[in-house]
């Protein structure tokens, strides 16, 4: 990941852009008045949280990256607009070294190894006896139905203690990879063993759909642990991982609200019965980076925990990290002598469900869709829920237990946002501990010292929290073949003329940096455009002296070409380079024009009232050269297969 992923990974752009735009929430998106140019009547500025871009569909029909935004609105250039984010994500610049570089391409070669364990695994299930078997409880006795377990890939760890270390070994890969991405274990007196054996199998995967890891739940009763995960590994870190969010972001930003379970199981199930936007911590409590990562696509939980005292702990632990993890706005508010001060309110909507005595999210949801649903609907506010917890079995005439309460309840009372709400749990906690309301009031307005925020230091490994995606799919897709673009011009900046002749002679636009949407692209693009028009150096050259630091990611994966031996060979793959990067153009732009397409009807359909005529003429000038530039490209590409 280089330095500019990394900035992008740990800020959120609807946060960035909300300091200068008032933001309204529309389904997943964000629309507001653009900061770029007046207009007070329609709102025609959109921030797609998704993607991680923003787009002005009026005058100034523009858009682009968090980058993109911060250059224009304080007239900076790249390396301006970087050091400033960077300062504020807490990243620190220096160029990659080559140790992170053999990091990287590490982390790719142990992520194959990772996916051929899922085939592997899957094989076992589905075509070894033992594996049927356990099929066989996952269907009957789980109610895991075949379709959803080839959806998520579940597997099943054969019994022997080295039958995955002889299939892999045999495969090509060596010993020490298998141990590195956590399949296999070490013998105490020497020598290793399968690390999964005779276990479900459950691939766990990052917020983009990379794999990381393995979690493994015993078939025999007898058998221990229950649960095992892969070990901490260069992709694995349980900490920063929650189980199913690869499949639970798309319907956690459409509700608007994520739903937290413990068990592997319990979110497999659920999301089967349709409430996919049910993830996991893999049973362990909520660290700060997972709250972190989840605050990227709501801010709406619902901790549907267990009833019992180890779900009461985890329930309670989960809060303290929400606390911890979710930035505060500031209010201005009154304090007990009539004073103005600021004071921190937590920004979010945090609920715990009440799950029957002795039943889990995946049973109560295949007995009843309607019954889970309703638990869901009817979770209660956080501190209703941890008052009842803390009060249920206690003598609150004892005075220091009256204390103890106090202390917890009364922070969770100061993070209320609304004022009435949080004088109604004051009068609460009053009169059920049998205390004087003002003096309640007291504690719950006098100043705090603010929560210690997580920053770089805190980590301890210096992993980067993922952001969930960061990049939405089809913005994943479009940065790929920008990049793939870019490592063939870089590698031939002079291709930029054939391009162009090819291009203008099915009458489309010659390649520009325009075509570069994501910024860091954008500006490796300028100095590859710059290398042709120059006349001090060689373009090769002109390119090696001018990108570096965090744009010497282009220098990093050559174009993908065989050149022959003969004369004629290295003619032919010139050729068939050459048509390659030019269908690859065309792909991206088609991929852009229909991705704006869908962007500028979406603001269409969701205006309150007509825009302003000029507005107006802006939206329906802009969509008719796009509809135009679709049909040529589509046409033009259609050629290109034939002659193909």
């Amino acid at each position: 990941m280089n330095t500019v992923d990394e900035i992008k990974n740990r800020l959120d752009i609807v946060d960035i852009i909300s300091e200068d735009v008032k933001l309204k929430r529309s389904g997943k998106n964000y629309t507001g008045f653009c900061p770029f140019h007046a207009n007070t009547r329609t709102p025609a500025f959109v921030v797609f949280s998704d993607s991680g871009t923003w787009r002005c569909f009026g005058e100034c029909n523009e858009g682009g990256d968090i980058f993109k935004y911060v250059m224009k609105k304080q007239g900076w250039d790249f390396r301006e607009a970087l050091k400033s984010l960077a300062e504020r994500a807490g990243v620190k610049l220096e160029p990659p070294t080559p140790e992170r570089k053999e990091q990287n391409e590490r982390a790719d070669q142990l992520r194959k190894l990772l996916e051929d364990a899922v085939i592997f695994y899957r094989h076992q299930l589905t075509q070894t006896e033992p594996g049927l078997n356990a099929l066989e409880y996952l269907v009957e006795k789980r109610g895991i139905t075949q379709k959803t377990a080839e959806a998520w890939g579940l597997g099943y760890a054969p019994q022997g203690w080295d039958t995955t270390l002889n299939y892999f070994l045999k495969k090509g890969y060596p010993q020490n990879d298998l141990m590195d991405v956590g399949l296999l274990s070490e013998k105490q007196e020497g020598g290793v063993f399968d690390r999964f054996r005779h276990r479900l199998m459950f691939p766990i995967r990052d917020a983009n759909g990379g794999m990381a890891g393995f979690g493994g739940r015993v078939l025999n009763p007898e058998d221990v642990p229950k649960f095992m995960n892969s070990p901490q590994s260069l992709l694995f870190d349980k900490s920063r991982l929650l189980y199913g969010l690869d499949r639970a972001r798309k319907a956690i930003r459409a509700a608007n609200q994520a739903i937290i379970v413990e068990g592997y199981l319990d979110v497999v199930v659920v999301q089967q019965q349709g409430f996919e936007n049910v993830i996991s911590p893999m049973g362990t409590a909520l660290t700060e980076a997972q709250m972190r990562m989840l605050k990227r696509f709501t801010r709406r939980f619902v901790l549907a925990l267990d009833p019992d005292a180890a779900g009461v702990k985890a329930t309670l632990r989960g809060l303290e990290v929400a606390r911890d993890s979710l930035e505060h706005s500031s209010d201005v508010t009154l304090d007990a002598r009539g004073l103005l001060h600021n004071e921190a309110r937590l920004q979010a909507d945090l609920r715990i469900s009440a799950l029957p005595e002795g039943l889990d999210p995946d049973e109560i949801v295949l007995r009843d869709p309607e019954e889970w649903k309703s638990i869901i609907e009817n979770a209660k506010p956080i501190i209703n829920h941890v008052f009842e917890m803390l009060v249920k079995n206690q003598d609150i005439n004892d005075p220091k237990t009256k204390s103890e309460i106090a202390a917890r309840i009364l922070p969770l009372i100061r993070d209320v946002p609304n004022p009435v709400e949080r004088n109604a749990y004051q009068q609460l906690v009053a009169r059920v501990l049998q205390l004087d309301e003002s003096f309640v009031l007291s504690l719950t307005t006098q100043k705090v010292r603010p929560r210690r925020r997580l920053n770089q230091a805190d980590s301890t490994d210096g992993a980067v929290e993922s952001r969930k995606p960061a990049v939405a799919n089809v913005q994943a897709k479009v940065g790929a073949m920008e990049k793939q673009v870019l490592a063939y011009l870089v590698n031939d900046p002079e291709k930029i003329y054939q391009i162009n002749r090819w291009l203008q002679k099915e009458a489309l636009e010659r390649l520009s940096i325009e075509d570069f949407s994501f910024t860091e692209n954008r500006q490796a693009a300028e100095i590859v455009f710059k290398s042709i028009i120059q006349n001090d150096l060689d373009p090769a050259h002109f390119i090696q002296e001018n990108i570096s630091g965090e744009l010497d990611f282009v220098l990093e994966k050559p174009a993908n070409f065989q050149r022959g031996e003969t004369e004629k060979e290295k003619k032919d793959a010139s050729d068939r380079e050459l048509e390659e990067v030019i269908r690859l153009v065309m792909q991206l732009r088609q991929t852009q024009v229909n991705g704006l397409i869908s962007q500028l009807r979406f603001i269409q359909s969701n205006q309150e009232e007509p825009p302003d005529k000029k507005d107006q003429a802006t939206q329906q000038q802009n969509f008719m050269k796009l509809i135009k530039m679709r049909g040529l490209l589509d046409k033009a590409l259609a050629k290109s297969m034939i002659l193909d």
